[in-house]
């Protein structure tokens, strides 16, 4: 009998007696001077989720097991020593894939049994059914040994319904025990497994990979004898971001009762001491709990031999192209297994302008020897170093997967030395950041973590300074810890325009289960202005975190009406913001805001009527698949005499519940009325200034000032048209898990997912006082890739099953600006993208060894974004007048 036609007979033959009573069933046992012998099978599955033929690979193994019993305890029959051998060992493999597939065939590799090792007996020191010790006469190899485990805890099994913690394999689990009539069911929760911690995974769970397994046993009895037993398990496992690309892996095991012989006779010991003693020189018991272990890439390249090959000259490297991004995956991998030496050796000898590449691959790669290079090789001492130490100190904050050693490097270059002011600000920056993201690697109670915090903390009530406030806020602002809140709101209340905006710009970042009562009370304070005056920004952001956080009806209705009581831009707004809320079918308080307008006394022309005026907020979906629904959003705020006084854009992605601010860019000027002989009465300070602040990937980077007071303005004026400022360049990893999972029959899947980001955000500012004209662009080229590789290892049989996926795309973004009009014009076009997959599964046996590749490849064609109806058509005579 096959194990598929095994399974469904003993499936039938439990749901044929769904009797829960224990009466039939008696605890497994065997019977001295009697070797039972067992036909033992097993089938393993592995395929790519697209479920295409080709893409599966399959293997099957059968062997003779014997059971004796070798002691058992004369006080208590349930105690007692079990002796399985495993023989006449044989491999099937067949493959499934289609004749018109391409496939070659290489040199075989080393996957055959050893069958010396298979043989060597196991001892299982048994108590009512229970495996409370696991025995080897000799050591094996580990993946042998990995075998024996799943063999001996298929012989694992309880007689009575209920939930038992059961140790096998798998490791300390949960399961559950169903009796039937001469058969047992057991269900085991492999998510609840405690074992040996190996591998890791990103932080956000937007990245995360989703694993879902299912385990099941069932089991035959006859009295006290075991005639049989199915176990089949399952995982699936997926990318959260792209489900297509996955593994489904399926096991099953099967045991069946050929004969009963005469065998050796009980050992005389009268203790389970005496009995291994006899048997064993040095009973040491192993773990039946797996031990996770790698595959070693016998054919991966060594940095010590790339180091060779590596020449001084400058090699030209586009970071937005698929292509750098999959070789940062390689360098990373390389880095990862190599030693300091040469990592610093290739720091020193690479091109000047690689060296930052393989900084940020140093940084990507978080070995030990890759961080004691990186502290070695940095000097934050050293101003020519300035570029490089920012690069690495936003390579740390956008790790996906920040570690210990990782912290405290930066923390100790950042501390006893006197820093560039551009290193200082990162440096604060990027520490929030590193907190943040360990206390959600549950980290949290690291002292350095509290400390810097504390630090933070303190430096932020000592200083005077509002420039240094707003660094303050913004570094805890990264960090997004709860117990930070009081500090946001007191500053957001308290602080100067800069350092308000900076406190409300956090606060927005909170989880709607943290904008309590009290922070909406104080946000209701600051909108409506019942103490203090404050800027139209502040207003502005107080009002959007209650419109975006379950806002109560009466919140919801003071703000409708107090937009007839405000100047026009920032009624138009704030009613704009409304409309777009209504319109996002994926907003969160979309319904409550619906519910609310459903009282005609509020929904009503005289309320709802949009003012005169050019500010505005649009949405749009940039992408939607059943995965990711992705979009863009545009807000701009001018001052009432028409000039541009705030400008938002903003990428933001929703996957299965989680969201991930790709990137955001703040454009904000002040000033400008009084270069244009007028004034803005909401401005504190007069001096003329325009910046940018972004965020990328969910972290605030350091704000770029564009000008800073007239004569700077007038020297950029005179540079107009230079080459563009970069805001981020480089290479990252998006991410970086591995993971290893055992299955029951002894066989590992080893998991590795990396995605990859190469990303150049450049921006510009022309500016032409004559024609009083200004014209913004932010360019943002990218390439991201995913490669997802899950691997099985076993004595006799190796399989790799791979996806990988690249996509390269551009997105450009431009103002014009038209002063003494009070025109503006936003357009935002993607350029003509490429994306490519390539599905590959790989096989080794002792007679088979095989690699089959399939890809496909498309082209995105280009496209302009649309904006709102005023925003078309004053673009139609903007563009007009420039023709």
């Amino acid at each position: 009998m096959n194990c598929q036609a095994a399974s469904r007979c003993l499936w039938l033959l439990f749901f044929v007696f769904p009797s829960t009573t224990t009466e039939n069933v008696e605890a497994p046992a065997f019977q001295p001077g009697v070797l039972y012998q067992y036909r033992y099978s097993l089938d393993t599955q592995f395929n790519h989720l697209s479920r295409s033929s080709w893409q599966r690979s399959q293997v099957q193994s059968e062997a003779l097991v014997h059971v004796h019993l070798l002691w058992r305890n004369v006080s208590d029959a349930r105690e007692h020593l079990l002796q399985v051998e495993i023989h006449n060992f044989q491999v099937h493999h067949n493959p499934e894939h289609k004749k018109n597939q391409t496939s070659h065939s290489g040199p075989s590799a080393e996957a055959s049994p050893n069958i010396t090792e298979l043989q060597q007996p196991i001892f299982l020191h048994c108590n009512n059914g229970k495996i409370v010790a696991f025995y080897e006469n000799k050591a094996t190899s580990p993946l042998t040994l990995e075998l024996k485990r799943g063999l001996a805890s298929l012989l694992q099994f309880q007689t009575h319904s209920g939930n038992e913690t059961e140790g096998d394999i798998s490791g300390s689990c949960q399961v559950t025990y169903t009796i039937s009539k001469n058969s047992v069911l057991k269900t085991k929760d492999l998510h609840s497994c405690i074992r040996p911690k190996f591998g890791f995974s990103s932080v956000n769970k937007f990245f995360e990979v989703l694993w879902q397994p299912t385990s099941k046993s069932v089991y035959s009895v006859d009295g006290s004898l075991l005639k049989s037993a199915l176990a089949e398990e399952s995982h699936g496992i997926l990318l959260s971001l792209k489900s297509s690309m996955g593994v489904n892996i399926t096991s099953r095991q099967y045991l069946e009762l050929v004969t009963q012989e005469p065998g050796s006779k009980e050992l005389p010991g009268k203790s389970l001491q005496e009995a291994l003693a006899a048997i064993l020189e040095k009973p040491q018991p192993t773990d039946i709990a797996s031990e996770p272990s790698k595959r070693i890439c016998t054919q991966c390249p060594r940095l010590k031999n790339y180091l060779k090959s590596l020449v001084k000259k400058k090699v030209k490297m586009d970071v937005s192209k698929a292509s750098t991004t999959w070789k940062f995956h390689r360098v990373v991998q390389m880095l990862r297994d190599a030693k300091k030496k040469d990592i610093v050796a290739l720091l020193k000898k690479a091109p000047h302008n690689m060296v930052s590449f393989y900084v940020d691959a140093a940084v990507a790669a978080q070995s030990t020897t890759s961080l004691m290079a990186l502290s070695e090789f940095l000097d934050f001492g050293n101003e020519r170093q300035t570029p490089l130490l920012e690069k690495f100190l936003y390579a740390a904050a956008l790790s996906p997967r920040p570690s210990k050693e990782l912290f405290s490097l930066v923390l100790d270059k950042m501390s006893g030395k006197k820093l560039d002011p551009i290193i200082w600000e990162t440096g604060n920056l990027v520490i929030g950041t590193l907190v943040g993201k360990l206390c959600r690697m549950k980290l949290c109670d690291l002292q350095e973590a509290k400390t810097v915090i504390e630090a933070i903390l303190q430096s932020l009530k000592r200083t005077r300074d509002n420039t240094e406030k707003v660094l303050y806020l913004l570094a805890l602002k990264n960090a997004l810890l709860p117990e930070t809140i009081p500090t946001f709101l007191r500053y957001a209340e308290e602080g100067s325009t800069a350092v308000s905006a900076a406190a409300l710009s956090a606060l927005q970042r909170y989880s709607t289960q943290h904008i309590t009562g009290q922070v909406k009370m104080a946000m209701n304070r600051i909108f409506h202005q019942t103490q203090h005056l404050y800027p139209k920004a502040s207003r502005l952001i107080a009002a959007e975190i209650l419109l975006d956080n379950e806002p109560s009806p009466i919140d919801f209705i003071n703000i409708l009406l107090a937009t007839r009581e405000l100047q026009p831009e920032m009624s138009r707004l704030l009613l704009s913001k409304i409309k777009s809320i209504l319109h996002s079918h994926q907003h969160p308080t979309r319904q409550i805001i619906r519910g609310i307008l459903k009282d005609p006394q509020i929904n009503n022309y005289y309320i709802l009527s949009t003012q005169i005026g050019s500010s505005d907020v649009f949405s749009g979906p940039l992408k939607v698949t059943s995965d990711v629904f992705s979009t863009y959003g545009q807000e701009i705020l001018f001052t009432e005499s028409g000039l541009l006084k705030k400008s938002i854009t903003s990428l933001n992605v929703l996957s299965h519940g989680h969201q991930l601010q790709v990137v955001q860019l703040v454009t904000e000027a002040a000033g400008i009325e009084s270069m244009m002989g007028g004034s803005d009465d909401d401005e504190e300070e007069q001096e003329i200034t325009a910046g940018l602040s972004s965020v990328l990937l969910d972290v605030q980077l350091r704000p770029v000032t564009f000008f800073q007071g007239y004569t700077d303005l007038m020297s950029k004026v005179l540079l107009s048209g230079a080459e563009p400022t970069t805001v981020i360049k480089g290479n990252m990893l998006l991410m970086d898990h591995q993971q290893v999972i055992p299955l029951q029959s002894g066989l590992q899947a080893v998991l590795t997912v990396q995605g990859g980001l190469g990303l150049d955000i450049s921006s510009n500012i022309d500016a032409n006082l004559w024609e009083q004209e200004l014209k913004t662009s932010i360019k943002a080229r990218a390439a991201m890739t995913m490669d997802f590789q899950a691997e099985i290892d076993a004595p006799f049989f190796q399989a790799t099953v791979q996806s990988q996926s690249e996509l390269e795309s551009a997105i450009n973004l431009n103002a014009f600006l038209q002063l003494s009009g009070g025109l503006v014009c936003l357009q935002m076009t993607e350029e003509h993208g490429s994306c490519r997959e390539i599905f590959s599964v790989f096989e080794a046996s002792a007679s088979h060894n095989a690699t089959i590749h399939k890809g496909r490849r498309a082209t995105i064609p280009g496209r302009a974004f649309p904006f709102h109806r005023a925003n078309s058509e004053m673009c139609k005579i903007l563009l007009a007048n420039t023709k």
